[in-house]
């Protein structure tokens, strides 16, 4: 009992040395021992490397998921060690509505059809989406996030303990300046070779850890690499995805467009680009039809066709067209080659010839 009270009387006594001696030196009352110039400029380069790491990890998290309030969702449920529940990011839930949409309006409509192939492109995207986070958190956020609650917490630790073998060092030589008797002095000079000594030792030991950044520079290097690898195949197969769409959008003819591909400068006239659909082949006697249109612009008259596909009308002087109907054709002088009038009842208007099949 009496020894843990005159270890309690100790540490008192050095705590209240060491809060006299940073008083007095914040008031330029006590002289400060300084810390050499390689110690000071490892404690500064540790201070950079966390502030930077910090800042980085942070503009990472935010570029891999802008949403902060899913931020704070995963960290509350990492904190918690349960699963985060998985949901569709933003590419799985747009390419999900044009596949929904696509379906709506149908598979076997143009419309339809580049709906259902956006869609799945858009998951494609989502998909590796996913995995660049994956990737990202194993091999980039979590090396730079254990350096800050492991490595660096380390350094914090032996640096608060230098700072108090620094004010323990400073507060003997105070002592020794103000002893007057040779008792005094000489247990003042036994403190200060004491404390001489632990600073000395404190100093190596945070020496050698601040010496150790050199080693997580190299280590976060590496992890910068695989980040960047990791991006890389990203981006690559996002371009890849949008390759392989294109190349099925490329179905369409040259003079590709949307129906309501208008000119709509002042005073000129709305020229409209009929669109070959997405999905089926073209009729077997394409060339027997190619040379019926030609003769049926070439000479007055009027014939039956078929509509192969859907067609919405971009504008009123065009017909809608349903897959499967019969509509009367003819040329009239001056209409673009591929165009025709077509004729359905009372109603009447341009209607592509690409979407229609002449009957005999």
């Amino acid at each position: 009992m009496d020894f843990n009270v005159k270890r309690l009387a100790a540490d008192a006594g050095t705590l209240f040395s060491r809060a006299v001696q940073f008083t007095e030196e914040k008031f330029g009352q006590a002289e400060k021992t300084e810390l050499d110039a390689h110690l000071d400029n490892l404690l500064t380069r540790a201070e950079t490397t966390k502030h930077w790491t910090e800042k980085i990890l942070k503009q990472t998290e935010v570029l891999l998921q802008p949403n902060p309030n899913v931020r704070i969702e995963e960290f509350l449920y990492e904190k918690l060690d349960k699963k985060v529940p998985t949901r569709m990011n933003n590419h799985e839930l747009l390419g999900q509505s044009m596949i929904d949409s696509g379906n709506e309006f149908g598979p076997g409509t143009a419309y339809g059809n580049a709906l259902i192939k956006c869609g799945e492109t858009e998951k494609q995207i989502g998909g590796a989406e996913r995995e660049l986070i994956q990737s990202s958190a194993i091999n980039f956020l979590t090396p730079f996030r254990n350096f800050l609650e492991g490595d660096f917490k380390t350094i914090l630790k032996e640096r608060k303990l230098l700072q108090n073998k620094r004010l323990d060092l400073d507060a003997a030589k105070t002592k020794l300046k103000k002893a007057k008797m040779a008792d005094a002095r000489a247990l003042a000079e036994q403190d200060l070779k004491m404390t001489q000594s632990e600073f000395d030792r404190q100093a190596e030991i945070t020496r050698l850890l601040l010496e150790g950044i050199n080693s997580t520079h190299a280590h976060h290097l590496r992890c910068l690499n695989d980040f960047v690898e990791a991006q890389m195949t990203y981006y690559a197969q996002c371009y890849q995805y949008m390759v392989d769409l294109q190349k099925q959008l490329g179905n369409f003819p040259s003079a590709f467009s949307s129906n309501n591909n208008q000119s709509t400068a002042s005073g000129t006239a709305s020229i409209s680009v009929p669109i070959l659909p997405l999905s089926g082949p073209l009729p077997a006697n394409t060339a027997n039809a190619s040379s019926g249109f030609t003769e049926l612009q070439n000479f007055s008259g009027s014939r039956k066709a078929r509509v192969l596909y859907d067609y919405d009308a971009a504008g009123s002087n065009e017909l809608s067209l349903l897959a499967d109907e019969v509509i009367m054709v003819s040329s009239v002088p001056g209409m673009d080659s591929d165009w025709l009038m077509g004729e359905r009842g009372n109603q009447k208007g341009k209607v592509p010839i690409t979407y229609l099949e002449l009957l005999n």
